[in-house]
């Protein structure tokens, strides 16, 4: 499930922000400390974190890396105060998603937290075509995976018979057994799957 990890030191900001996010229908989760979020989060987890910059114990630049470090790619809406532009610029080029600043609008932050729930929704369906991808691909055997490499160059079954030293009715038993495989109808499909299989 998707939601919102509050991560604030200052347990009326934590309350505060809580009460903006959940009467929205949003699921929060607060910490008030980057240490006990870390320990609740992996890679699997969605939504999106809502972290202040200055944390006693490992501060929110610290937790950024870490989470990077650890594969958890959630987006981060930092939480700053006056004064710490420069720190906010470094979040930002580290990959934050955004960043507030003390006290936050109601609006302000919503829009932000439901444009980062959305953008983080859309990483986690892509992810899980491309894990489709590679499973259906998966299934190929060795020779198949030959003629479908072939395929991708559009080299016909006779080609391809030559290529591998089969004969095209051969060729054409193993592409109609790949397109079986992989659920697709054509090459064009076919394709598609393959793109989607190494898209970033």
């Amino acid at each position: 499930m998707s939601s919102v990890y509050i991560v604030d030191d200052d347990e009326a900001v934590r309350r505060s922000l809580g009460d903006i996010l959940s009467a929205e229908g949003l699921a929060v989760c607060a910490f008030d400390s980057a240490e006990t979020f870390l320990s609740a989060c992996d890679a699997q987890s969605e939504g999106c974190i809502v972290l202040d910059i200055r944390l006693p114990g490992m501060d929110g630049m610290e937790a950024q890396a870490t989470l990077t470090e650890r594969g958890i790619e959630m987006p981060i809406i930092f939480l700053t105060g006056h004064g710490e532009v420069q720190m906010s610029v470094r979040a930002m080029k580290a990959g934050a998603y955004d960043f507030l600043q003390k006290p936050v609008p109601a609006d302000i932050l919503l829009e932000r937290v439901n444009n980062a729930m959305l953008l983080d929704r859309r990483r986690h369906e892509k992810r899980s075509v491309k894990t489709m991808a590679r499973e259906l691909l998966a299934r190929l055997t060795s020779r198949e995976r030959e003629v479908f490499n072939h395929l991708l160059q559009g080299a016909s079954s006779k080609e391809i018979a030559k290529q591998l030293a089969l004969s095209p009715r051969t060729v054409d038993v193993h592409r109609q057994n790949i397109l079986i495989k992989c659920r697709v109808s054509s090459l064009l499909e076919l394709s598609e799957l393959y793109r989607r299989c190494n898209s970033d």
